[in-house]
């Protein structure tokens, strides 16, 4: 029987990274950095991606970013504008917000107005630590 990073007595677990989809050698793109970030969730996607985090001074494409915001960062949907700058199409923005309930949480209804102004849409929500949300954004399959 086999176990995940985590798994204990035989059974499985999923970490923080893979419960977000990462996978190893996947350049991930990490905005917001605060003291107030879960570092435990940073080691897991970091594990999971088999590699370090990279920047907002990286200066290629990246598959995903991680996006940590607060309710007193600033303007929502300039903060996810910024976010798509680097990123690859079809990539995906984690938007990750302290839960309801903990200082400085964004409202759900912030996000989706946002993400709208962006030009993305919400697809999911997860709970992937004690104290952070993880909401995540793709820009809209268009028709061609």
């Amino acid at each position: 029987m086999s176990t995940t990073a985590g798994g204990q007595n035989g059974t499985a677990t999923q970490t923080g990274g893979n419960r977000l989809g990462f996978k190893p050698n996947m350049v991930i793109q990490e905005l917001g950095w605060d003291e107030d970030v879960d570092d435990d969730l940073r080691r897991q996607i970091e594990d999971s991606i088999d590699g370090d985090l990279v920047d907002g001074e990286y200066g290629n494409v990246v598959e995903a970013v991680l996006l940590w915001w607060r309710d007193d960062d600033g303007d929502l949907a300039d903060g996810l504008m910024d976010a798509l700058t680097d990123l690859v199409g079809g990539g995906v923005i984690w938007l990750l917000t302290p839960k309801v309930g903990r200082p400085n949480a964004v409202d759900a209804a912030d996000i989706a107005e946002a993400a709208q102004v962006a030009g993305l849409a919400t697809t999911s929500t997860a709970g992937v630590s004690k104290d952070w949300s993880a909401t995540r954004l793709v820009a809209p399959k268009t028709a061609h």
